[in-house]
């Protein structure tokens, strides 16, 4: 494994622990990254590649095949990629100035977009997807609908946000409550700031995975995932 995609010894400890919390369960992981307007800042000073690495090095601990499947998303998909550990450095910028103009923030079609890969993949494993965005989404209906109807698939949706912004409507959404609007908690959510790329690897790593094995004992439990 190239050493570039870990930041340290910390970085290993922490995915090592949350290989064995999720019970040595291995996932297909996804990245979705926000292209709006807003987002240009992030993706000018780095903060995007660098979260497109720590979630290789998450895939290479979690993921059957080390490679991630990436989607751009702003009012529709804006493009779909793969990284993996011989294709990572310096190719989150290249591929976003390849797609355009950068639009408005439809959750939604992000969502239905992994939703589709996941399910023509042919994957047994359950998905991890991180979803990367800097604020609520155009449409709130569509965004809480699909998620509710999700929960009954072997999909885990952890939301990250960037920046400064009070992120209401992604906490509403972690705590939709169960079972009145979802059979499971499928999702998480935590806020990076507005310097995520200081966000050291320990504390990424523990954030993003903190709900993944509690949502695996769920799922399991709700005859969702199969032992």
């Amino acid at each position: 494994m190239k050493a570039a995609v870990f930041r340290g010894p910390s970085a290993g400890q922490v995915l090592a622990a949350a290989k064995h919390d999720a019970g040595g369960q291995r996932a297909a992981v996804y990245l979705v990254l926000d292209r709006s307007g807003s987002m240009r800042r992030y993706y000018r000073n780095g903060s995007v590649q660098h979260l497109a690495e720590q979630t290789l090095a998450l895939a290479a601990n979690l993921d059957d095949d080390g490679v991630v499947p990436v989607v751009f998303f702003s009012t529709d998909i804006d493009g779909t990629a793969e990284i993996s550990l011989d294709a990572y450095q310096d190719r989150i910028n290249p591929l976003h100035d390849s797609m355009g103009h950068m639009g408005r923030t439809n959750y939604h079609v992000a969502m239905q977009a992994v939703i589709d890969h996941y399910q023509t993949s042919g994957a047994d494993d359950p998905a991890f997807v991180v979803f990367q965005t800097d604020g609520s989404p155009t449409s709130k209906a569509a965004a809480e609908h699909v998620l509710c109807t999700a929960a009954r698939l072997p999909i885990f949706w952890q939301f990250i946000g960037f920046g400064d912004d009070e992120f209401r409507f992604l906490h509403r959404l972690d705590d939709l409550p169960v079972p009145k609007r979802r059979v499971v908690d499928n999702a998480g959510f935590f806020p990076a700031g507005p310097t995520p790329k200081n966000l050291s690897a320990a504390a990424l790593y523990d954030q993003l995975l903190h709900e993944f094995p509690l949502w695996l004992d769920s799922a399991r439990s709700a005859g969702i995932l199969k032992d």
